[in-house]
């Protein structure tokens, strides 16, 4: 599913038309990602929960060469199902 299945949805249940459903969409996922970036935790019940988590330093290899390349410490934003979304057979 991408973005524009995500509209046509917002469309076939609502009946709004897709200028205003395309900024409804885009409103909600710019304000996940701003919530995001602040360090926040989003909470959808009965979906699941993102937050953002520290990432350590590390060391891996180039692939080609197979030297030894530092990776540096950053943030990685993880997903936890919450228990409906887990029991989707």
């Amino acid at each position: 599913m991408i973005k524009l299945d995500i509209i046509n949805e917002v469309v076939g249940r609502t009946g709004i038309t897709k200028t205003k459903a395309e900024l409804a969409v885009e409103t909600v996922f710019e304000s996940m990602k701003k919530a995001l970036a602040q360090g926040h935790r989003i909470e959808l019940r009965g979906f699941g929960v993102f937050n953002v988590r520290p990432r350590k330093t590390g060391i891996g290899r180039n692939p080609r060469t197979g030297a030894e390349v530092s990776i540096p410490p950053g943030k990685a934003v993880r997903f936890k199902p919450g228990k409906e979304l887990q029991s989707i057979d």
